[in-house]
């Protein structure tokens, strides 16, 4: 499967975000996807994941409860909506996915099999 993230752009401290994670080549409500963040000098860090088909999702700390992770079964797609932005949201946001993950793994980048080529998303004034 193929993965093509996108939505990133500059948003204004206090605004939000809408990320889509489209799939080709798979159906993507087979797999598990995660969302994972990388700002210039830090490490990968894990935003968000969903697990596959009517599975629950999970979410970093540094998110949880300004983001949502959705599917779009119709436009074979994961959505990755965030509120409340502050510039240390700002990063390049890749989504990545497998067919085989379990949910305890979804916070987890080796556990993935496939991963998009990200989207930068800046937090300024």
């Amino acid at each position: 499967v193929q993965l093509q993230a996108s939505g990133g752009g500059l948003v204004h401290p206090g605004g939000s975000l809408r990320l889509s994670c489209a799939a080709s080549g798979g159906t993507f409500s087979a797999y598990g996807v995660g969302w994972f963040r990388q700002a210039p000098g830090k490490q990968r860090e894990f935003v968000g994941g969903i697990h596959r088909y009517g599975g629950g999702s999970v979410y970093a700390d540094s998110v949880k409860g300004r983001c949502t992770i959705s599917r779009d079964n119709r436009k074979n797609s994961v959505i990755l909506e965030m509120n409340s932005l502050t510039p240390d949201d700002s990063a390049v946001y890749y989504c990545a996915a497998s067919r085989s993950i379990i949910y305890s793994s979804l916070p987890v980048p080796p556990a993935y099999t496939y991963w998009g080529q990200g989207t930068l998303v800046t937090v300024s004034s």
